[in-house]
């Protein structure tokens, strides 16, 4: 692939490559970000999510095309693979969001997180193992990971920011529930890795959707549906 489709390719998202999300003191560690208002810091928050999302979209549906004979792509639900975020305490129905607090919205968007950081780092080994994997699906995986990391950085700086919540631990006890299985038969391995890149772009798009519901009530508190 030439110069010019990559650049065609990465460059909406290129310029927020070089934009830091969170902020560290001098030490290294995490600071209240006494340097930026809180609400620029949840628009930049905002903003890597909705990037997440969207390379999360254009990765699925590059994985399907590239991979998942058509009879089997709409059978993702149906092989015995369930999301691994399904037993996570996240609201789902749109009464259940619009009732739960800031800190709450705040909480899941992390414990979203932390929960695809190992099990996207696992999805770029498994990659590496198919025949004729492109490496533009490669690296869109590779940057959604690093990006997510950097998401994680944000939100925690945002929570301690917003709430001045100083006792807040980033470790989620559920993230060892992803389970590095021996490799099965190909098929098996490719409706495994095109459910957990259906669920993580589902969950990315929870993120974005929780991250601008807080936004709305940070800025019309009476109208956010």
């Amino acid at each position: 692939m030439n110069q010019g489709v990559w650049a065609l390719l990465l460059g909406p998202y290129l310029f927020t490559l070089c934009i830091p999300l969170d902020c560290t003191e001098e030490q290294g560690s995490p600071s209240r970000c006494p340097s930026i208002s809180q609400e620029k810091l949840l628009d930049r928050v905002i903003q890597h999510a909705e990037l997440i999302y969207r390379v999360s979209e254009e990765s699925c549906s590059l994985f399907e095309e590239l991979f998942v004979p058509f009879p089997f792509r709409l059978q993702r639900n149906q092989v015995g693979y369930t999301c691994i975020t399904k037993a996570l305490p996240i609201p789902s129905s749109k009464s259940e969001i619009q009732q739960i607090s800031d800190k709450w919205l705040l909480h899941s968007v992390l414990m979203l997180v932390q929960s695809w950081i190992e099990p996207l780092v696992y999805l770029q080994t498994t990659l590496d193992q198919y025949d004729n994997a492109p490496g533009m699906l490669v690296n869109k995986t590779k940057w959604v990971s690093e990006k997510l990391i950097s998401l994680e950085q944000g939100v925690v700086v945002l929570i301690k920011k917003m709430l001045d919540d100083g006792t807040l631990s980033t470790a989620n006890s559920d993230q060892g529930q992803f389970q590095y299985d021996v490799p099965p038969e190909m098929l098996e391995s490719v409706m495994r890795d095109y459910t957990l890149l259906s669920c993580f772009k589902k969950d990315a798009h929870k993120m974005e959707t929780f991250l601008k519901l807080l936004k709305c009530r940070q800025t019309d508190k009476y109208n956010c549906a």
